[in-house]
């Protein structure tokens, strides 16, 4: 049972090394429940790493992540019952089917079989995979296969969502229909969303939590850029200290 009178999803004093280097250092932010909270950042800024170690695919050097109130370092499967995660380039089975993939990680998971075919008709119609479902993978599409790791990340119902860059390889019709499928899961689901489009983040996300150079750089409600004298993209240069503030 999900407690959502605390953070969904809490990253303390967070540290990744690879020798001297610091790939994050020390970065703190916390996201509530039903909150979606854009994760902004030029690329190697740490944005990667830091989901990575909120997902459990990697482990920090220091600090906690914490999802659902459990810490992935100790208590990983509690954590991961609660988790849907779509990386940016997500592995998926070239030979399987839609529905083979959805079916095979369903039973990894032990979902009930009933719950499970619910679960994949609910989650092939909200990612509008209806015409490619009996396809094998590999002869699909970027953007489709894109829909197919977020059915998958969507299939057991979590209450939290860690994206990274779900709308990369679609079409500007197909980014709409992910938009819209984003705001509608943050009614009821928590959402961290890496991107790049500053458009998504204005459509999607109520705050935003930027990282540079491994360090957390801002951490607010998206007005508190928007409504300054410069664009979103003008802020995100700002931020990432390739332009110098007026």
């Amino acid at each position: 049972m999900v407690d959502k009178s605390r953070p969904q999803i809490e990253a303390v004093g967070l540290c990744k090394y690879y020798g001297d280097f610091a790939a994050i250092d020390n970065v703190n932010f916390s996201v509530a429940a039903g909150e979606i909270v854009a994760f902004l950042g030029p690329n190697g800024a740490g944005k990667s790493t830091t989901m990575r170690i909120l997902t459990g695919y990697l482990a920090a050097s220091a600090g906690e992540a914490r999802l659902g109130g459990y810490d992935i370092a100790t208590n990983r499967l509690a954590a991961a019952k609660l988790l849907g995660y779509l990386p940016e380039t997500g592995p998926l089975y070239p030979d399987m089917t839609p529905r083979s993939l959805l079916r095979f990680v369903g039973n990894i998971r032990k979902m009930p079989r009933d719950f499970l075919e619910r679960r994949i008709e609910h989650v092939t119609e909200l990612c509008s995979l209806d015409a490619v479902v009996g396809k094998p993978i590999r002869k699909l599409s970027k953007g489709y296969r894109q829909r197919v790791g977020m059915a998958q990340a969507l299939l057991h119902d979590p209450a939290i969502l860690i994206l990274d860059e779900p709308t990369a390889g679609l079409d500007p019709n197909q980014i709409h229909d992910v938009r819209e499928t984003i705001r509608k899961l943050g009614k009821h689901k928590t959402i961290l969303l890496s991107t790049h489009i500053m458009q998504e983040v204005e459509a999607m996300a109520s705050r935003i939590i930027f990282i540079s150079e491994g360090k957390l750089v801002f951490d607010g409600a998206v007005e508190e850029l928007s409504k300054k004298q410069e664009s979103l993209d003008g802020q995100f240069r700002r931020l990432s200290g390739t332009q110098t503030p007026a």
